[in-house]
């Protein structure tokens, strides 16, 4: 494969820090670390198989607070007693040659009651929704989402102590940023939430203790970036015009990028001033020269690839691709694309190192679905509708 090929073109997301080539594995749930957070061996051999190609590798998503575990078999980024694991997986990405970036969370109003502490489900509002657990939720006090904003913070300086190159705030997907920041799940009438202005609030006061976390306890080069959804399918929910509003306040606070969450690279837009231009060529062209624009979504082929990168758009995100094929790059590099493998069989879990909660999660979610002995790879992100 000729070195021209702009999947295998290095990237500087900074002038001191550089990617080895436009490629991302995509942060997505694996369901293996212990009950306490801390990483399991499926998982080191999950991510070691799938680090020696891709320029990043964003893990699954990890929880700063208590009160936002979010499923089982989560990552704990909460307390120093996670800090082992955490460094034994920062370790095994790095020594393959990509960098290692800790996706952080708060799953808020989405979390299970039976895995927080003391039972209790919080969010920004009370407000019962249709698509919502049946459980209470509790809105947050003032003082607890201070704290919360300090727990990202202190999530950012373990993961600078374990060796990571970053950290991905998770703004998207319905968790806890994007609840505070949607008219749909943020009711609050104080200041962090009504209008537009104070519903950015909470996300973009995760971000600045995040970066002044990185200020004071980097020793290195460490990058930040920030994941979100662009738009929601309720009526009163996220709009791109919200979205473009967003963008630009965290640009302003120059993240290192900006990471886009969609099903389809080139999916339009619901409802927005221009519904014929897929969402993310209205995004690059917002604030792709202000922060690097991350993107993801059903690319599921090296000319696919190109494709999304002729856009202007830098950096590309692969979900399951990843897990079908952990060396998807390698082979773009060795000219075996035709090796690249697009489907699975039940056989095939320990061949690819696929740790079992997350293969049994495959097998039975819609998309990736049993036909006869085989489970097909049909759709790469289904992390936003």
């Amino acid at each position: 494969m000729s070195s021209q090929d702009p999947i295998l073109q290095p990237f500087a997301l900074r002038d001191n820090f550089v990617v080895r080539n436009r490629m991302v594995m995509a942060p997505m749930t694996n369901f293996s670390s212990h009950a306490d957070g801390t990483v399991s061996e499926e998982e080191i051999a999950y991510y070691t198989a799938r680090s020696g190609g891709v320029g990043m590798v964003i893990t699954a998503c990890a929880y700063v607070s208590t009160s936002g575990v979010g499923f089982d078999g989560e990552i704990g980024v909460q307390a120093d007693r996670h800090l082992p694991g955490l460094r034994r997986l920062a370790e095994t990405i790095e020594v393959r040659g990509a960098k290692a970036i800790l996706q952080i969370f708060h799953g808020g109003r989405t979390c299970r009651p039976d895995l927080v502490e003391n039972g209790d489900v919080v969010g920004p509002s009370d407000v019962r929704l249709e698509r919502a657990p049946a459980q209470p939720i509790r809105p947050l006090r003032e003082e607890e989402i201070l704290s919360i904003v300090q727990d990202f913070g202190e999530a950012t300086r373990r993961a600078i102590k374990a060796g990571f190159s970053g950290v991905e705030i998770h703004g998207a997907n319905g968790y806890l940023l994007q609840q505070f920041f949607s008219a749909h799940t943020n009711r609050r009438t104080d200041d962090w939430g009504g209008d537009l202005q104070r519903r950015m609030r909470f996300p973009l006061a995760v971000l600045e203790e995040v970066q002044r976390t990185v200020a004071l306890h980097a020793d290195r080069p460490f990058i930040v970036g920030y994941r979100f959804s662009p738009e929601e399918a309720d009526d009163d929910g996220i709009t791109l015009e919200d979205t473009f509003a967003l963008t630009s306040e965290l640009a302003k606070r120059k993240p290192d990028y900006l990471h886009v969450s969609l099903s389809d690279f080139w999916s339009r837009p619901r409802r927005a001033a221009d519904i014929e231009t897929p969402r993310v060529l209205q995004l690059q062209r917002h604030i792709g020269h202000l922060t690097p624009l991350m993107a993801v979504g059903s690319i599921h082929t090296p000319d696919e690839a190109r494709l999304a990168l002729a856009t202007g758009v830098p950096l590309l995100a692969l979900g399951r691709e990843i897990v079908v094929e952990p060396e998807w790059v390698e082979k773009v590099a060795s000219n075996r694309t035709n090796d690249i493998r697009i489907s699975l069989t039940k056989q095939d879990r320990e061949t690819l190192v696929v740790p079992e909660p997350l293969w049994n999660s495959i097998v039975n979610t819609p998309g990736w679905f049993p036909v006869s002995d085989e489970v097909k790879c049909v759709e790469a992100d289904k992390s936003t509708p």
